[in-house]
Order: structure tokens, then sequence, then C-alpha cells
């Protein structure tokens, strides 16, 4: 490494430090304060436990086995959904990206699919494929189709056409321009229909556990409920979250390795 470049990187850290403490300004402050409420008795504790008190429930579950037990559950039923869904919706958008004819005979069909909303299908699942494993991965698989879908679509479309003139003087076949020109220029589309797929497919995870189901972190939240038991309804909302981040974030590890060629231009 070049002295320059290690000097950009040794001035990048203190921003980079600093960029953390003040995204942590805020949520620090609002726990803080919320604390401070719920302790003097200024919000109700059944609506609202401390943050301590949701904590000391989380250590209860995962000391107990409970937390990981559901949390495997839930983030098996995901993978799938979102492996199923998703690999679809990519297969499709690259089928009606390329080919006109494909768009015409598929895509109006799969826009009126589109604008039908999850719950409005939960019925007629659970009627075809019962209250087990298959209508649970199937409506987080509706979730996560779409996103890559359309992004998919708008990414083949939105590639230059000045890219093709210059692949056409290159003499570039039909199988090497989508190979070597298409999907290359389509990728950053691709990947945000990805990291959209992924945070829907905990959406749709919701969906499905809280309506029919016996294991996972939804049914969890809604035995909770059913007891009164608020600071383990809190719980399930934090995995929720931290795990739609971290999955956002792996997705956005795999678009920097995908998308290094760019960064180097």
């Amino acid at each position: 490494m070049s002295n320059r470049a290690a000097a950009i990187e040794a001035a990048g850290k203190p921003a980079r430090g600093a960029q953390v403490l003040l995204g942590l300004l805020l949520p620090v402050t609002v726990l803080a304060l919320w604390q401070a409420l719920g302790h003097y008795g200024l919000i109700s504790d059944l609506l609202f436990p401390t943050p301590y008190t949701i904590a000391v429930s989380f250590a209860s579950l995962a000391a107990s086995g409970d937390l990981w037990s559901n949390l495997l559950v839930s983030a098996v039923r995901v993978l799938l959904g979102f492996l199923l869904g998703g690999g679809l919706g990519l297969t499709l958008g690259i089928l009606v990206g390329l080919f006109r004819r494909s768009e015409k005979l598929l895509d109006p069909s799969l826009q009126m699919i589109r604008m039908i909303p999850s719950l409005a299908v939960v019925p007629l699942f659970i009627l075809w494929f019962g209250i087990g494993e298959e209508s649970k991965v199937l409506l987080i698989a509706k979730a996560a189709f779409f996103p890559l879908y359309i992004n998919t679509f708008m990414g083949i479309r939105g590639v230059d056409n000045k890219l093709f003139e210059v692949s056409r003087v290159l003499g570039f076949s039909r199988t090497k321009q989508i190979f070597k020109l298409v999907l290359p220029g389509a990728v950053p589309h691709i990947m945000l229909g990805a990291r959209l797929s992924a945070g829907l497919s905990w959406l749709g995870l919701v969906v499905a556990e809280l309506i029919a189901s016996t294991s996972g972190i939804g049914y969890m939240m809604s035995d909770a409920r059913q007891f009164a038991d608020t600071p383990v309804v809190f719980v399930g909302i934090i995995i929720f979250a931290v795990c739609g981040l971290l999955s956002d974030t792996a997705m956005r590890l795999i678009e920097h390795r995908l998308l290094r060629w760019k960064a180097s231009l």
C-alpha cells in the first residue's frame, strides 16, 4: 500500500468513527428517555415496558433456549421463501427484460398478482396448503418475488443503447451481449431488488407466523400477546429489526463485491 493510500485510510477511520457515534446518538437518547419515563411511572409498564425489562426478558428467553429455537425456525422459513420467490423473480425478470414477447405475455398477469395484498391470499393458501411449512414459505416467496422481478426487468431495459452499438462493432453475438453486457449492466438494479426482497421476506414471515403457526418468532410474539407479556412482544420486534438489518448488510456486502469493477473505473 502506498503512503498516500495509507494516509487516506488513516484519515478515513476517525471520520467513520464519528459517523458511528452520530448514528448512535438518537437511539441512545430515546432509550435513556424511555427508561427514565418508565422508571418514574410516567408511561404505562403494560404498554411500554422499560428497556431494562425488555433486556431481562431477552436474557430469560435466550437462557431457556426458546429464543434461539424459534429464531432458527423463522430464519429457515425466510431463507427458503427468499430463495424460491427471489430466484423465480430474477428468472422471470431476465426473461421479460430480454424478450418483448415475454413481456407482453407475462407482465400484465404478474402486475395484477402484485396488486393482491398478502393478507387477502392467506385464507386461500391455508385452504390449499394447510397450516404447515408450505403455506408459510409460499407467503414469504410472494413477498420476495416482485422486488427482484421489477428491478431486474428495469435494470435490463435501462442498459445504455450506446453499449449495444459498441458490442455490434466488436462483433459480439447475442449470447455474448447478454452475459458480457446486459446482465453486468443490470447488477446494480438486481442487487437493489435483492435488498428489497430480503427485507420484505421478513415482513412476509410476520404475516405467515402471526396467523397460523406453532413455532417461530411471530408465534412467540402472538403467544405473548395473549398473556399480555408485552416485553416478549418487544423482544420479537427487536429480533425482526436486527435480522432485517443483518440481511440488508449481507446484500450490501455482496453488492460491493460484485461492483468492485465499477469502483476501479
